[in-house]
């Protein structure tokens, strides 16, 4: 008799719960973070005189003659 109720409750609350967070905008964008990881954003943090440049030209390497 008193395992009733108290699973009433319970239940109540999840959806109380549940509904608050639907409003509130806790499930809008599901993927977004996951992706967001992705990203390549390292460019801006690396300091100029530590970048090695992928593509030289010429014009750049030394002579070697």
């Amino acid at each position: 008799m008193f395992l009733v109720p108290v699973m009433l409750i319970l239940v109540v609350m999840g959806i109380l719960l549940f509904s608050w967070a639907v409003k509130n905008g806790q499930y809008d964008d599901l993927e977004g973070p996951a992706h967001r990881i992705l990203y390549d954003d390292d460019d801006d943090m690396i300091p100029d005189d530590a970048r090695q440049n992928k593509a030289e030209s010429p014009e750049d390497k030394p002579d070697q003659s």
